[in-house]
């Protein structure tokens, strides 16, 4: 008996068929909660970025 299910759970553990549809979805869901949820944080985190890039940038070839 304990073999048994010492194989079911050997062959569950390597098998390796890929992503579903289903799990796509939920993690694409869960992306979109997390960016909505953290909206204005990364808003202003990428204004940062792209204005730092734009100083540095603007140092680097004047005029």
């Amino acid at each position: 008996m304990m073999e048994v299910l010492k194989n079911k759970v050997s062959g569950f553990w390597e098998e390796e068929d890929g992503l579903g549809t289903l799990e796509l979805i939920l993690i694409i869901g869960v992306i979109i909660i997390i960016a909505l949820i953290f909206k204005d944080q990364i808003t202003a985190l990428i204004k940062s970025l792209l204005s730092k890039v734009d100083t540095k940038s603007n140092e680097f070839f004047p005029g």
